[in-house]
């Protein structure tokens, strides 16, 4: 076994002079994870399969260029609000709110300049809790949300192999706010040859929010049971993910739906997910304390992303699991309420559980 250990160095410098951090954590069972503090982003997860041998599972780049030109919400913070805001506006308090259209109509992730795209800051590294806090000011109209949001993400790496990152978020006046991370997931490594689509994946969830065309919530809960949603028994994802005759799955291209696991925010993380690879062994336990998770196939890679090991991403190679309120909530009056206001603290707690079976 080695000693755990936390490591902050350069990871590269933004065109307006600013300096990325990269934070990297290991673990005395030699687990390691790399952080950088562009878009508060997981940029490697290392992680043992069942004969001990080491990969990395999770997407991303080499580089900081290739974050900036071309990107892809690499293992990112999304917000303020991820996921879709239909015609991208909502209404607040009786306010009308207009916010960046960069997904056809809708506004995603945050809008053009979401908290994926701006350099956070590195607030606190401790060593002894292998945790690394950073921190991020969104002023007042920062793409078009009104109030001052102060946000930190807050990464911790067990000894027990399980990541976590803490979300918590404050301001000055009332807004909305739904923050996730948006990494990609391939348990036999991000430069392997098998895709994410044998791996088995799990949902303890009866609903799922379906959606229109433009991938919005219509509003409805249904049901999985019969359906190509149903995870509650793990199932390949390719079972039935290009399953054309389902008008979700021609919608979404795949898996771009929002499964309910409660209508509120619980009070500790519960489980949502339990990712297995049976080429490797590997598997991926996720909690969080949020209602919503958001399951991305990984349909739109289309081969002109390459990743960290030099491999081309290509539709299904990595899936996303994201853990969140309701998408599309500030227009949804059936939906729990992503309105956060001054003297409220915003928390969103996910957990990945990594082991062998």
């Amino acid at each position: 076994m080695t000693r755990s250990k936390l490591i902050k160095e350069v990871f590269g410098t933004l065109a307006n002079g600013e300096t990325v951090d990269l934070v990297t954590l290991t673990n005395a069972r030699g687990m390691t994870v790399k952080i950088i503090s562009y878009g508060a982003s997981i940029q490697s997860v290392i992680v043992p399969d069942a004969c001990g041998r080491f990969d990395d599972v999770t997407t991303g780049y080499a580089t900081l260029d290739e974050y900036v030109v071309q990107p892809q919400f690499f293992g990112s913070t999304v917000g303020r609000v991820a996921n879709r805001i239909a015609h991208a506006r909502f209404t607040l308090n009786g306010k009308d709110y207009t916010v960046p259209a960069n997904d056809g109509a809708n506004s995603l992730h945050g809008g053009d300049v979401g908290f994926d795209k701006v350099n956070w800051t590195v607030s606190a590294c401790d060593e002894e809790a292998l945790s690394v806090t950073l921190s991020h000011i969104s002023r007042d109209g920062d793409q078009g949300y009104p109030g001052t949001l102060t946000v930190t993400a807050t990464y911790q790496l067990s000894e027990g192999n399980a990541l976590s990152v803490t979300y918590h978020a404050t301001t000055d006046a009332p807004t909305c706010v739904n923050l996730s991370n948006h990494a990609y997931w391939n348990l036999t490594g991000e430069g392997a040859s098998h895709n994410a689509m044998d791996q088995l994946l799990t949902i303890p969830a009866e609903h799922y929010l379906p959606v229109d065309s433009g991938v919005i919530p219509t509003g409805q809960r249904r049901e999985v049971a019969g359906t190509a949603f149903d995870f509650r028994t793990p199932k390949p994802i390719r079972e039935q993910v290009r399953d054309v005759a389902d008008e979700q799955l021609r919608h979404g291209r795949g898996y771009d739906h929002n499964w309910i696991i409660d209508e509120k925010v619980a009070k500790k993380p519960r489980l949502l997910a339990v990712l297995e690879d049976p080429h490797s062994g590997r598997v991926m336990t996720l909690l969080s304390n949020q209602p919503g998770m958001q399951f991305y196939s990984g349909n739109f890679f289309d081969g002109s992303t390459s990743g960290k090991a030099g491999k081309s991403y290509r539709m299904g190679d990595a899936i996303a699991l994201e853990p969140q309120m309701f998408p599309d909530a500030p227009n949804q009056p059936s939906f729990a309420t992503v309105a956060l206001h001054p003297g409220e603290t915003y928390e969103n707690i996910i957990i990945w559980q990594f082991g062998t079976r």
